[in-house]
Order: C-alpha cells, then sequence, then structure tokens
C-alpha cells in the first residue's frame, strides 16, 4: 500500500510474507502484509493509516509464542523492531519493547544488574514477555517492573501504566484485554557480581537444554500449569508422550511442549493440542488451558 510505503519505504513493506518465517515454530500462512517498525512515530503513522482505510492491525513479537493458522492472516502484521536500552547508574532500566531477552540479559550482566538471570534463555523480546508475564525458575516478569508505554490502537493514544495498574498475573497482564502495542518498558535491577550473575544465567541455560526440547521448533511451554495439577504430569500420566499427529509431537523430553518434527502444519499442532486435552480431561477430569497465542 503507498502511503505505509511512503513511511517505511518499499522495500520494507512485503507483501504475502510466509508467517512460517516469523515464528519459532515455523509454520503458518501468509501475511498479507507483513512490516517491522522500529519508532513510535512511524508505528503511530502507520496504525493511523491502517484504521482510515480499515486494514486490520495485528502486532506480533519475536513469534516465540505464537501459533498462525495455515490460511494465514488478514490485513497487516506489525513487529515493533526497536531495540534501544538505556542503563542507570542506579540499577533502573528503560528499554523499547523489541529488545530480546537475551541481548537485554547480556547487557545487564555487563552491567553487574541481577533480577533478569531466569528470562535469559526465555526466546523471545521484553514486550512480549510483559505482555504474558513471562516466568521461570520461580520468578517472574512482575516482579522488576515499574512501568511500561503502550499505543492504545482503538484511541490512538500513548500511554503509561505503572506495575500495580498491570494486572499481572500467571501469564497474564491486563493488555489481554486490550488492543495494544507495548512499546517501551522500565524497569529495576540490583548491583551483583558480574560472575555470580553469568553463573547463574549459565546454570538456568544447563538446565533448559537437559529438560527442554531447544533441539526441535516450538513455541515454548505449550500448556499453562493448573491450579491444583502440573499439565505435564497428567499428559505424561495419559500416555500421550510422544502422541503424534502429522509433523506435531508431544515432546519425548518434555510432555509441556509441543513439538514440529519437521514438516508440521498450524493444523496438525491444533489437532494435537485439542485431542491432548480431551484425553487428559477425559482421564482427570482436569481443563488444559494454552499458554500459545493463536493468530487466524
Amino acid at each position: 500500500m503507498e502511503e505505509i510505503e511512503n513511511i517505511l519505504g518499499i522495500d520494507n513493506v512485503k507483501y504475502n510474507e510466509p508467517m512460517s518465517k516469523h515464528t519459532t515454530f515455523k509454520v503458518g500462512g501468509l501475511a498479507e502484509i507483513y512490516v517491522e517498525i522500529d519508532s513510535i512515530t512511524k508505528l503511530e503513522k502507520i496504525i493511523e493509516i491502517c484504521k482510515k482505510n480499515n486494514i486490520r492491525i495485528n502486532i506480533i513479537g519475536n513469534g516465540s509464542n505464537l501459533l498462525v493458522s495455515d490460511d494465514g492472516v488478514k490485513g497487516i502484521v506489525i513487529r515493533y523492531v526497536a531495540d534501544e536500552v538505556n542503563i542507570k547508574e542506579d540499577g533502573n532500566v528503560v528499554c523499547s519493547a523489541g529488545v530480546l531477552n537475551s541481548v537485554l540479559a547480556k547487557k545487564l550482566c555487563d552491567n553487574e544488574l541481577s533480577g533478569f538471570e531466569f528470562a535469559s534463555s526465555i526466546p523471545g523480546t521484553i514486550g512480549g514477555a510483559i505482555y504474558m508475564n513471562a516466568g521461570a525458575f520461580g520468578e517472574e516478569i512482575k516482579n522488576i517492573v515499574d512501568y511500561v508505554k503502550y499505543i492504545d490502537i482503538e484511541k490512538s493514544e500513548v500511554n503509561i501504566l505503572k506495575s500495580e495498574e498491570l494486572e499481572f498475573s500467571y501469564r497474564k497482564s491486563i493488555f489481554h484485554k486490550m488492543k495494544v502495542v507495548i512499546v517501551e518498558i522500565g524497569m529495576h535491577f540490583i548491583k551483583e557480581d558480574k560472575k555470580k550473575i553469568e553463573e547463574k544465567m549459565n546454570e538456568y541455560k544447563k538446565i533448559r537444554v537437559e529438560k527442554q526440547p531447544l533441539e526441535l521448533r516450538n513455541a515454548g511451554s505449550t500448556f499453562k500449569r493448573g491450579n491444583d495439577f502440573i499439565s505435564a504430569k497428567l499428559i505424561d500420566e495419559a500416555g500421550l508422550k510422544g502422541y503424534t499427529i502429522g509433523g506435531a509431537q508431544v515432546s519425548t523430553k518434555h510432555s509441556g511442549f509441543i513439538v514440529n518434527t519437521g514438516n508440521a502444519t498450524a493444523q496438525d499442532i491444533l489437532d494435537l493440542i485439542d485431542y491432548v486435552k480431551k484425553v487428559v480431561y477425559d482421564k482427570f477430569g482436569k481443563k488444559l488451558e494454552t499458554e500459545i497465542i493463536y493468530l487466524k
């Protein structure tokens, strides 16, 4: 579309873009329009153009917690890729939502700031981590967040919410109820010896490599932990470890993960999720919920 091309440059606007290139599952159909935007100003302009022309707006992060339909995505898919990190002397940090968790963790470590080690191996962006209140090893993003700046797509406003206003809960935030683009996060950390930070990061990485199917394409943990049960344990007990539909498989390494063994379709993954949910409910009376976001 010419208006979008004029702002972003014609080479930066992709039409009929395979979404399999932009998700860690490596599946998904075509996006009518796909763009990556690196500034709030450009982002606001593109949003206004889309609203004016009734173009559906879809926001993604690093695609590491995302399943895209084989039928593709109508409208525009926007990925906000600004990745600035401003580290202050008092341990406060302001960063753009597009920075990768691994990159942020390395910069914090280099500056002897502790509190983000648990997220150092989470394969996504800090914006996605905020949206999902990502967590690991008994820690969660909510514990280090001071504020989040975002664009309210419906109101065309840039707003800020403080930590206590973000309604963080298990793998949720207030943004699940809103149509927004997270653009900036303010956080706080504590000083620590760099060697100790590195040791903790290496320890967490080792645990992930040993226990998670990182060698196969996946979108992280597929199923949420229940209030009174561990999903992977029930899936194991139901005899579903290794169960396969098409190219999708319940991981033989960790039953909480569904993996793409090489040629899975999004429908294979959806069908396997539904099958696992049904079997677990029939056997144990427990309803599994997914962490993965489905875009269609």
